[in-house]
């Protein structure tokens, strides 16, 4: 498994002096637990992923909440209910949130988030969907779609509007919006999800050699090594062959031509590129790579697969991407796909932004103080929260 150098933390960032040193000790502090986590697995402690689902799920219990929160099931599948304590004569808006975490980290989270059922008069659904190793893929996308039919055929008992259902979520958690929206979308018998909401989503498996994977690949919080490595545990169980995942040897040239289309740098607008981007050339293709990990040319693990007939029947849809992050050229790349199949998209690019940025809020003394700056109010977390308030305002 290939690590990041002692030297590879990155010094060009175009942040302000001490935005940018916060965001060196965040890298060392990175790369020193990551280190630790294999560590302690060389030693029989416990396992790397182990150590990191106790980091991710976060140290330190949420602050006090002014929400109404409920735990209940949705057909067998975990799920937390915030809503406002004040009571409404009218049916409210529902949010359901899917979490990220690579499909094997991550919880309900934290409270912050959830401030959403407070300011736009909204219920949201959290679900605590199954992880890896212990439910491989596509347990996570199963459980999801159950809760989500589940709470679009039973909105009116929690006082949801049936017609204004969103679906959102970050990162993974992104990916399986718009996975398990390619069989919402075909079903007669339940309420449509009005809209979208995307934050820096995880949607393809098939180039990890796009303008923004070279260009972020040791920004943190998600490493270029980090991605392939925890991709291919969830995905198989193992992590063998990550190294020549990079070079994207698992990927038939039959299948890059074919896919080209809709994945590829070409369709990268040009300021994407500037800077720290190489023309790549693919390495050596491996057949027996190619067959572990054939499920990834599945739609519902790389939505950017999706056929044009079921994508340009996606609801309205809001799209958040990060400067720094190296998911950044599939969130554009998503964009194009959605407005070339007659689907709205609003797209809010974070020039500062970097993958997780807002799951560092509430996490202690591991908060990193630049998530609270914003663009214009020094407040990048509530510019965030506020902006997609007033996206979901507008679905009406």
């Amino acid at each position: 498994q290939l690590r990041a150098p002692s030297n590879s933390v990155p010094t060009e960032l175009a942040f302000d002096s001490h935005f940018s040193e916060s965001f060196h000790v965040l890298s060392s502090l990175i790369f020193f637990c990551t280190e630790q986590a294999v560590i302690l697995e060389k030693l029989g402690i416990c396992s790397e992923f182990a150590v990191w689902k106790f980091l991710v799920n976060g140290i330190f219990p949420p602050g006090p909440c002014d929400l109404s929160i409920k735990e209940t099931l949705f057909d067998t599948v975990p799920v937390r209910i915030y809503r406002s304590k004040t009571l409404s004569p009218e049916k409210r808006r529902g949010l359901v949130w899917i979490h990220g975490g690579g499909g094997i980290f991550g919880g309900f989270g934290k409270f912050s988030k959830y401030r959403w059922s407070l300011e736009s008069a909204t219920v949201v659904v959290a679900i605590g969907y199954p992880l890896a190793p212990e439910h491989p893929y596509p347990a996570q996308q199963c459980s999801c779609y159950m809760a989500v039919s589940h709470f679009l055929k039973h909105a009116m008992d929690f006082g949801v509007d049936p017609q204004r259902i969103i679906l959102g979520g970050d990162s993974t958690g992104g990916s399986i919006v718009a996975a398990i929206s390619q069989q919402l979308v075909l079903r007669q018998d339940l309420p449509q999800v009005r809209a979208h909401v995307l934050v820096y989503p995880f949607l393809q498996a098939l180039d990890f050699n796009l303008p923004s994977y070279q260009q972020n690949q040791w920004v943190p919080l998600l490493f270029k090594t980090e991605i392939i490595h925890f991709g291919q545990f969830y995905l198989t169980g193992n992590s063998s062959g990550a190294d020549a995942v990079m070079f994207n040897a698992h990927v038939p040239e039959k299948l890059r031509i074919k896919y080209q289309k809709w994945i590829s740098a070409e369709h990268i607008p040009e300021e994407f590129k500037a800077q720290g981007y190489v023309p790549f050339i693919p390495g050596h293709f491996s057949e027996a790579l190619f067959k572990e990990c054939t499920r990834i040319f599945e739609a519902t693990f790389s939505p950017l697969l999706t056929e044009d007939t079921i994508l340009r029947q996606f609801p309205e849809t809001f799209l958040l991407t990060c400067e720094y992050d190296i998911l950044r050229d599939e969130g554009l790349l998503y964009k194009k796909r959605l407005e070339d199949n007659g689907v709205s998209v609003t797209w809010h690019h974070l020039e500062d932004g970097f993958h997780g940025i807002s799951s560092l809020i509430g996490f202690g003394p591991l908060e990193f103080p630049g998530t609270r700056r914003s663009l214009k109010s020094k407040l990048l977390y509530w510019w965030i929260v506020l902006t997609i308030i007033n996206f979901l305002l507008g679905c009406r």
